[in-house]
This record gives C-alpha cells, structure tokens and sequence, in this order.
C-alpha cells in the first residue's frame, strides 16, 4: 500500500498550496522539492536556472531520489518534474501521483504576482503558458494516477477533493 501523495502540474496550479493543507489534514510530512533544491544548492531557482534548465533538472532527479521512497508525506513538485521519467518512476514506487490542472488564464492569473518563475521571465506569459501546457500535456497524463481541475476550486475544496478520491483508492491508505 502507497502512503504518499506526489503533487504534479503546471506552475500555479496549487501544488505547494495544497500540498501544505493536505500534509495537514492527513497528518503526513509536507516537502516541497524547489524548496529542497534551493537548500541544497544555497540559492533560489531563478540563480540555479541562470546556469541553465539542465543543472535544475539534475538537482531535481537527485532531489527527487532522496524523497522518492519514503512513507506518509506529500509532495509538491515542481511543473516539470515529469520532463525525465525516472522521476515518476522513482516516485510512484510510494506514492499517488495527482496531477492538478488549471486554465491557462487561471495559471497566469496565478503567477502574475511572481517573478520567481524562470519559464515565464520571456516573452508574452500567457502564450508561453499555452506552449509549455501543450508540450507537457502528454507527460502529465501518463504520469496522473488522480486528475484535479483546480480552476474554480478553492485551496481546501482541492484538499477536499483529492481526500475522498484516495479514500476510494485500493492501493493507497489515507
């Protein structure tokens, strides 16, 4: 039986919103990997992406094999943690991955208030918020065991939601 919930999904969709209310309500530990990255490398996503998106993702797959294994905790991940499959495949072995999607409009309502969010520092945001949906869309199906719109949700109906669904899961234990 799978104790931990890994939360996948664009930037904005809630990941580290909920997963903090949901770690809570479920009594699990609550890790949030940019935060454990940042940490770990001694400075923000921002700087460790300005030594290119290749550095990021090899501190996120060593990130993501120090959590992967372990019981009873909730995961927020980063939106392109399922860019490199060993990812998923290292945390599905104890966790429910829940994939959370918003509108496009919605995520760059979202993130508008940030200028922590390297993928969007260019160009026209919405546009490259589509862009990226599309060309991540495949990999975040194939990843989801769970699928939450986040759209018109609010953080605790999200945590709600994601609740009664595990609850009706065989192969995980609330």
């Amino acid at each position: 039986m799978k104790t931990s919930i890994a939360l996948i999904g664009f930037m904005g969709t809630g990941k580290t919103a909920v997963g903090r209310i949901l770690a809570a309500k479920l009594g699990k530990r609550f890790i949030e990997l940019d935060e454990l990255i940042e940490k770990r490398a001694g400075k923000s996503i921002n700087d460790i992406f300005r030594g290119g998106e290749i550095a990021f993702r090899e501190m996120e797959i060593a990130a993501v094999k120090e959590v992967a294994g372990k019981k009873n905790q909730v995961i927020a991940c980063g939106g392109g943690i399922v860019l490199n499959r060993i990812n998923i495949d290292r945390l599905k072995q104890e966790s429910i991955t829940v994939l959370l999607t918003a509108s496009p409009t919605v995520i760059l309502k979202r993130t508008s208030t940030s200028n922590n969010r390297p993928l969007l520092n260019i160009g026209d945001r919405l546009q490259n918020i589509r862009g990226l949906l599309k060309f991540r869309k495949s990999f975040y199906d194939s990843a989801a065991d769970l699928e939450i719109n986040t759209t018109r949700l609010s953080i605790e109906d999200i945590a709600d939601r994601i609740i009664e669904k595990l609850r009706q899961d065989e192969s995980f234990t609330v």
